[in-house]
């Protein structure tokens, strides 16, 4: 589906974290997403992650219409948010044997290192875990934005989006509309004119525009992570895949 890569930006969902709560960290599905991730090590040893907030606190939701915080606030919150996931994974994955370090885009040192560029290829070079915490640190950009840009700028092969019990993209919400199809594959810019949804807009751009192919797919898939990585056939790939029939390559 795509080639292997030797670096890898692995962008986890918040809610997928909670397992069946609606809130929260569950302790069996960080566990066995560590495993994944560790097993998935083995077969590219350069893995920088970024993880979302939506099992604790979203701050698009909170602020809605008007009503609620003032946005800037909501996302600031967001982002301290994925910090709280950001420790939690870094236990899990050291407790699965694998050296880890935390990057933040706002100043938390006494638990993470500033975001530096330089220093995160560094640290993948020398074989650690690189989690990315923070967002982007600036209000009005969502978890996979700061993963697109994350993968950018540690030169990542491939943007891997492990979603929560979404298994791809398809046409349409597939929890609303049983019947709806999902891709194979997708050009980026056929996921923006369709505004699919499943990967932010921004995001979306900033991939097209730097040739970097995003794989969607479900977290909880049995060796989803791993599976992508080796390129095998898994959710969804998006890259420039220009074809004037995408509906010959939705899947049954």
């Amino acid at each position: 589906m795509a080639k292997r890569g030797k670096r890898t930006l692995l962008k986890i969902s918040g809610e997928a974290l909670a397992g069946d709560e609606r809130f929260g960290i569950d302790p069996s599905t960080l566990s066995k997403v560590a495993a994944q991730i560790r097993i998935a090590h083995e077969a590219s040893p350069q893995i920088g992650i970024v993880v979302g907030a939506g099992n604790i606190f979203r701050g698009a939701v909170v602020s809605r219409d008007g009503q609620g915080m003032d946005r800037v606030s909501a996302d600031y919150a967001g982002m301290l948010a994925t910090i709280i996931n950001s420790l939690a994974l870094q236990d899990a994955l050291e407790k699965a044997g694998l050296d880890v370090c935390i990057q933040s885009a706002l100043n938390v040192v006494e638990v993470a290192e500033p975001f530096v560029c330089r220093r995160a290829v560094a640290h993948l070079e020398a074989g650690r875990v690189v989690i990315f915490a923070g967002g982007t640190g600036s209000p009005y950009f969502t978890t996979d934005t700061a993963a697109a840009l994350r993968a950018v700028e540690i030169g990542a092969d491939v943007l891997l989006m492990a979603k929560n019990k979404v298994d791809g993209v398809y046409e349409a919400n597939p929890r609303k509309e049983p019947g709806a199809r999902r891709f194979e594959t997708l050009s980026y810019n056929e996921a923006l004119d369709r505004r699919l949804g499943v990967v932010d807009a921004a995001a979306l751009a900033l991939c097209r525009d730097c040739n970097l192919p995003i794989i969607v797919f479900d977290l909880m898939a049995p060796g989803g992570i791993v599976r992508a990585i080796r390129g095998e056939r898994i959710g969804t790939l998006v890259a420039d895949t220009e074809t004037a029939l995408a509906e010959t390559r939705l899947s049954s």
